[in-house]
């Protein structure tokens, strides 16, 4: 009630003013300049249209030339491959792989491999092939003398048939150098080596020694958490000091346990995927890897000694 009784003086004393008055009574209270409404351009549908179409036809004929590159570098690098394939073949003789690499100033005495078991391929016949691959770069690496190889495959799918390698090595070896045969360990690590097992072939101590080590994934990162575990327990029973934990002391206890670091590592595969290999040992290793290649191939392991042979390694102080 009394709302009503001030709101109706209120509009008595406004019906007095002018309206010179009311605006002289609003203008502190108005904008100084007026406000500018800005009004979104609407967009024409035949414009919008064009322009989705040429960013359409921007983007295929960017995926087209990139294709057709691909396509290009893929079939340079078979056609390449074939023609080393033919050129440098080895016909299963270690004289012609020791001519072939004849002119290198180095080769490296400890390679390592990286083979992948892919999902698609596992079962009797995928096993085959991959331990069929193991045995024709053990032999390369026989005719190469060089000393030792291990080979890295992921699933540890070698590991479960180490035996079975043993003897199909031991047999590719027989067919590449005869009556005079390498002497063949091939080991794991937390696993029995096999040393000479297949007695079928004659080994002769002359003819070389080469040492085969298989890993897994469990013998990467998993290797270094378990050290870690170590050296934290055997330093809280003071058994052992913290200043005595050094890069020399892991080195030397990952080496022992797993392997030392390789000299050159091969991915045969497109790119360079280590797949879990053990981090560790490839601070200073050389990787080699060729381009759309998907296979094992002499051409590869022969580029693969070529390019070692020609990096400098520098190391820092």
């Amino acid at each position: 009630m009394v709302a009503t009784q001030e709101t109706k003086i209120y509009r008595k004393d406004v019906d007095k003013l002018d309206v010179r008055e009311r605006e002289k009574l609003l203008k502190p209270y108005l904008p100084t300049k007026p406000l500018k409404v800005t009004r979104t351009p609407k967009h024409q549908p035949i414009r919008m249209f064009l322009q989705t179409q040429l960013h359409f036809l921007v983007f295929t004929t960017m995926h087209m030339l990139f294709s057709l590159y691909i396509r290009f570098r893929q079939a340079f690098h078979i056609i390449l491959d074939r023609i080393f394939a033919i050129l440098y073949y080895h016909h299963r003789a270690p004289e012609l792989i020791r001519q072939d690499i004849r002119g290198l100033e180095r080769l490296p005495q400890h390679l390592s491999v990286i083979l992948e078991l892919k999902q698609e391929e596992r079962g009797l016949a995928g096993l085959e092939k991959l331990l069929d691959d193991v045995a024709e770069i053990s032999a390369w690496c026989a005719g190469a003398g060089i000393p030792m190889l291990s080979v890295y495959e992921r699933t540890g799918a070698l590991k479960d048939h180490i035996q079975r390698t043993h003897r199909l090595v031991s047999s590719k070896l027989h067919s590449y150098f005869g009556r005079h045969v390498p002497t063949l360990q091939i080991q794991a690590p937390h696993i029995p080596s096999f040393l000479d097992g297949d007695q079928s072939a004659r080994v002769s101590s002359s003819a070389g020694h080469l040492s085969i080590l298989l890993l897994s994934e469990g013998d990467g990162r998993a290797t270094l958490v378990d050290l870690t575990k170590t050296l934290t327990e055997m330093s809280q029973r003071n058994k052992l000091s913290a200043d005595d934990i050094s890069l020399d002391l892991i080195d030397a206890e990952i080496s022992e346990s797993v392997m030392a670091e390789p000299d050159l590592l091969i991915v045969f595969g497109p790119y360079v995927k280590l797949q879990g290999y053990p981090p560790w040992q490839v601070r200073l290793t050389e990787i080699y890897h060729s381009q759309d290649n998907c296979g094992v191939g002499y051409q590869v392991f022969l580029r693969a000694l070529y390019n070692f042979a020609k990096a400098q390694m520098k190391f820092g102080r």
